[in-house]
């Protein structure tokens, strides 16, 4: 086979392999084929492609401009050099010459074949682009084709060419994957990389349940049906506030569906981890309440200067209303977006009875609670830095938070974690040092 017919035939296998039309092909060939010419003959060289497919031949002709002085040699020729051919020929002819395919060279054709395979790549990656930039928060299925330092590379069902990972802190570190499981995920975002876009999928983030009751639940696909927040403790809870465009539908109804079907599909999905749902309200009280399920309340004061929820609960609802470990409120308090205080009735009772629990601290304490965390030596500038991204900003802001609220800040290290409690359990021995401080 000669050499035009070997790289024909490449050529041809990868237009079958990569799905190009044979008008990309050409396309292409010309294009590598100028780069295998200007590594030849330089940069501006110009000629005439010739396919002949059944006979399997490239033929190339070389153009060169004839000129009294080159200027640049490897676009035009000298006319005294050009009357070597042909006597006849004039300034502003054209030479053509037809290159022996052969004289390309194994590094000339290597080259041509580069250059159309990066093309290729290129028309790959913007096809992903096209495909995918409208998909984030849309469920794609695929198979685990490795796993690396707890990372799952997946190849997925509908689009191959894509690489798509699940990086460990998007999984819900309950379910356990092997290579060759087929599974779903959402499409989280699109993420650039030097050799192209690579999708990042997740199954621990909201999205992903938010996906899934899309996918079960055909109010929301219809739009009558809405999810307005959601927050989730991956593996574990999630609670999901929903509102209706339709009065006559019941927006908590449709997502559980009949006898639970359709939250039971998600809750299957999601390897057994409990769902709350409960209808949204633009009321700051009147949703806190509702986020509380399944826990009674029994009163609920709101200030929204500090955007904090006071809720009374009768003494059997108490536990309820915390939650394991203070889940419950804490998944309360991330879906309504306001700080949620839980009293029991009888510590209400003890506080007043009457109205808001709110009791104002004396204006020197509140003074020397509202410093600015930057003005705190024992506090790092980087420390500083993250909990002001998380808006953390005042002393008084960080005083309650408890370790695992600290380690669920964003962009918090395990160091950063140790300083921070370090230093308020510093600051409150302190406080209880000073409180048991006789008088004078």
């Amino acid at each position: 086979m000669s050499g035009s017919a070997e790289m024909l035939a490449a050529f041809r296998e990868l237009t079958t392999t990569k799905q190009l039309e044979r008008a990309d092909l050409l396309d292409l060939l010309r294009d590598g084929l100028q780069a295998a010419l200007a590594r030849r003959y330089g940069p501006n060289v110009r000629f005439e492609l010739t396919v002949d497919e059944l006979q399997g031949s490239i033929r190339i002709v070389r153009l060169r401009q004839v000129v009294e002085e080159v200027e640049d040699p490897s676009a035009q020729v000298s006319l005294e050099e050009a009357r070597y051919e042909d006597p006849d020929f004039a300034v502003g002819d054209m030479l053509e010459e037809e290159v022996p395919f052969q004289e390309f060279g194994r590094l000339a054709v290597q080259a041509a074949k580069q250059r159309i395979i990066q093309r290729v790549r290129e028309g790959e990656r913007a096809r992903i682009r096209d495909e995918f930039a409208s998909k984030v928060g849309e469920l794609l299925s695929g198979e685990v084709q490795q796993i690396e330092r707890g990372k799952l590379v997946l190849m997925l069902n509908k689009f191959r060419e894509a690489e798509a990972i699940m990086p460990y802190r998007e999984q819900n570190h309950r379910e356990h994957f092997h290579q060759g499981d087929t599974i779903r995920a959402v499409l989280k975002r699109l993420e650039e990389t030097p050799k192209g876009p690579r999708l990042i999928l997740s199954r621990g983030d909201p999205l992903f349940v938010k996906a899934l009751f899309r996918l079960e639940v055909p109010e929301i696909q219809q739009q009558i049906v809405e999810i307005r927040a959601i927050a989730r403790e991956v593996g574990s809870r999630t609670k999901v506030a929903v509102i209706s465009r339709d009065d006559a539908i019941d927006p908590v109804g449709a997502c559980v569906g009949l006898k639970g079907s359709r939250v039971q599909a998600v809750v299957n999905e999601l390897g057994g981890e409990r769902i709350d749902i409960v209808p949204w309200s633009p009321d700051p009280e009147r949703f806190a309440r509702l986020a509380l399920a399944p826990a009674r309340v029994a009163k609920v004061f709101s200030d929204p200067e500090a955007k904090t929820i006071q809720a009374v609960v009768d003494e059997d609802q108490l536990s309820l209303a915390i939650g394991r470990n203070g889940q419950n409120v804490r998944l309360a308090s991330e879906l309504t977006g306001w700080k949620i205080d839980l009293y029991s009735s009888r510590e209400w009772l003890e506080r007043g009875g009457e109205g808001p629990l709110f009791a104002p601290l004396p204006p020197e304490d509140d003074s020397a609670m509202r410093v600015p965390l930057s003005e705190l030596a024992g506090l790092s500038p980087e420390l500083v830095a993250i909990l002001g991204a998380a808006g953390y900003n005042m002393l008084n802001d960080v005083l309650d938070l408890d370790r695992d609220e600290v380690t669920r800040i964003e962009g918090m290290t395990p160091e950063a974690t140790e300083q921070l409690m370090a230093f308020l359990a510093e600051l409150t021995d302190e406080d209880a040092a000073e409180g048991n401080q006789s008088p004078a």
